[in-house]
């Protein structure tokens, strides 16, 4: 959002108040006033003209510039009704040189997970890409997949949801299944760089936020499911926020995960790099990689698809 259009919202929000008042706080002319909040109220924001002036309504609704305002991180968002896949566009506008940009989606039509598996991305969830060039070595982009998987538990937890963590890259809730959980969230982190350096990374998130289950695959569950619907923009906001904060403190980031995962202390079966890796998760590095301790040894992985196995 433009500097001059945040202006005229802050200058709404302690209305109600004239075009000419807004025109002469801003120092922009009447028509650029009224330019700016017809541009608004296409932009989803309710605005009400009174005889005493302008009002700011309700913004709860689902755009980029409602996503954006009131925003406490340093994202622009980018959104679009449709899109094949925010991790795509996310490419794309990295390869082109944004950063921090977060690439929003009401639905995707080609969404995918790790492995290219097809992730299902219906209306009412929470797709999301973020462009980031991150200061650290390509080692240790697999922390901020830990990062977002504890940015979007810790969220789900303050709408009451059993929020847990499944290494690598999963949000899942406990549930009386084969595996025991049902999944809520994936996560698909992919980055371009060098032997030293990040050139860029893009964070995907999908949260089956507002979703009807019976339009899930089996073994997913949503928030709606478990603590009913949400407040779709107030969620990706703190989720923006949540990560925000957990990507500026990657160490600190792994001390939480350890806390919210249920992968640790059970036996897994990880396969690497078409090889199976049975043994006990006993802790994670800093780098993100699972410790495994197959009676033996201890194995670091640093990506897999990992089983949860029942107890020996």
């Amino acid at each position: 959002m433009n500097e001059t259009r945040q202006a005229v919202l802050e200058s709404l929000e302690v209305g109600p108040i004239t075009g000419p008042d807004i025109a002469a706080e801003i120092g922009i002319s009447r028509a650029a006033v009224w330019k700016h909040v017809e541009a608004l109220r296409e932009a989803g924001f309710e605005i009400d003209g009174t005889g005493s002036g302008y009002v700011l309504g309700d913004v709860s609704g689902y755009t980029g510039p409602l996503i954006e305002y009131g925003l406490s991180a340093p994202f622009s968002i980018e959104y679009h009704d449709t899109l094949s896949s925010t991790n795509e566009r996310a490419r794309e506008l990295a390869t082109a040189g944004a950063e921090d940009v977060v690439v929003v989606a009401g639905v995707q039509t080609g969404g995918r997970g790790r492995l290219d598996r097809k992730w299902s991305s219906p209306e009412g969830g929470i797709w999301l890409s973020t462009v980031e060039r991150p200061s650290i070595p390509p080692a240790r982009a697999p922390a901020h997949t830990i990062a977002a998987a504890v940015a979007t538990t810790n969220v789900a937890r303050e709408v009451g949801v059993d929020a847990r963590i499944k290494w690598p890259n999963d949000v899942v809730v406990p549930a009386d299944t084969d595996v025991g959980y049902a999944k809520l969230a994936g996560i698909l982190t992919e980055m371009e760089g060098q032997t030293d350096r990040i050139e860029w990374l893009v964070c995907g998130i999908g949260i089956n936020a507002n979703v009807d289950p019976s339009s899930l695959p089996e073994g997913a569950t949503s928030i709606r499911a478990n603590a009913g619907a949400i407040d779709r923009r107030t969620f990706l906001q703190r989720v923006l926020e949540r990560y925000d904060d957990a990507r500026r403190d990657l160490s600190g980031t792994i001390e939480e995960w350890r806390d919210r995962t249920m992968t640790l202390d059970r036996r897994v079966r990880v396969i690497r790099s078409g090889e199976p890796v049975v043994g006990t998760a006993v802790d994670v590095t800093e780098y993100g990689g699972l410790v495994v301790d197959t009676g033996t040894d201890r194995v670091v992985i640093s990506a897999g698809d990992c089983e949860h196995l029942r107890p020996a």
